[in-house]
């Protein structure tokens, strides 16, 4: 938090509604904006791309127009979002809901993303552009292994598959000499105690889950997916561009290659989802532990949800 901002307990309430994927979030918020006039704002990393409203379950046009709906497929595919310029854009957003006396309620299964929302975002100065070529040049196997040489500490916390993570760790000790977590540790700009917050991990049963995945990716496919990943990658984007990173996306760029049948790549794409719901799990578990753990029935209001410091 910056010096000059102070805590505003006038302003409407933010909500933040998290938990893992297919857990019935999006309806949770639809209810609240509409019982208390609010504006959803995004928060899930792969449903900002406007290359993929399919297959991430972007919310169809009948729900868009039964509430404000903000920073869902704002973003072009070519571009490298970060969770850094998700934060800011959410931030305007959220002024600009309680500008006109409404609630923000913030809606996605991004951790990183409601984190820097929250905590701010680290102040790490411009990569030299040289290194991060260099870097995203590596093959993905050498990179963790490099990292674990230069920065043990985040090597150690960050695994070899997260790649994105990973890359701009090795980035920022090569540019700045500094490790990453030292600043990470400085991190400023947050909304966290500067005005009312309420905040719920939505949860059910894994079997639960599972089940409303593989009903939801049946929806998808029928809904056009297979189309979705085939104009995406029709584009000839990098191959570093995070869109193509989303669950579902390599999977069927494997069936359009002729690589995997399209049943195999359903049962690749269900358990990459479990994998995500399992690493949304532990964080809305362990990572914030002021927040309600609820089903999404179990909530009717704003007042349902306990305010966070």
């Amino acid at each position: 938090m910056s010096d000059p901002e102070k805590r505003d307990p006038e302003r409407p309430t933010v909500a933040l509604i998290a938990g893992p994927t297919a857990g019935g979030k999006s309806a949770v918020a639809l209810r609240l904006a509409e019982r208390h006039g609010g504006v959803i704002i995004n928060a899930d990393a792969s449903q900002v791309y406007a290359d993929l409203a399919v297959i991430t379950a972007r919310p169809p046009r009948e729900e868009l127009a039964r509430a404000p709906h903000r920073l869902f497929g704002h973003v072009d595919g070519a571009e490298d979002y970060s969770a850094a310029r998700w934060a800011a854009e959410a931030r305007i957003e959220i002024d600009a809901a309680h500008k006109q006396g409404k609630p923000a309620i913030l809606v996605g299964g991004t951790g990183l993303y409601l984190d820097t929302l929250l905590q701010g975002i680290a102040p790490v100065p411009e990569i030299d552009p040289a290194i991060r070529e260099a870097v995203r040049a590596l093959p993905v196997a050498q990179t963790h292994a490099l990292l674990a040489t230069e920065d043990p500490e985040a090597a150690a916390r960050l695994r070899p598959s997260d790649t994105s993570r990973v890359a701009r760790a090795l980035e920022v000790i090569r540019s700045t000499g500094t490790p990453i977590a030292q600043w990470q540790a400085r991190r400023e700009g947050g909304i966290a105690g500067l005005m009312p917050i309420r905040a719920a991990v939505i949860m059910l049963p894994r079997d639960v889950l599972a089940e409303r995945a593989a009903q939801r990716l049946t929806q998808m496919l029928a809904g056009g997916a297979l189309e979705e990943v085939g104009a995406l990658l029709a584009r000839d984007l990098p191959v570093d561009r995070p869109v193509l990173r989303a669950i579902g996306v390599p999977e069927l760029r494997d069936v359009i290659a002729g690589r995997l049948t399209l049943q195999e790549a359903q049962a690749a794409i269900l358990a990459a989802t479990r994998a995500y719901q399992k690493r949304q799990i532990t964080w809305g578990r362990n990572r914030q532990r002021h927040w309600i753990k609820t089903e999404p029935d179990a909530l009717a209001g704003l007042a349902d949800l306990p305010a966070i410091p």
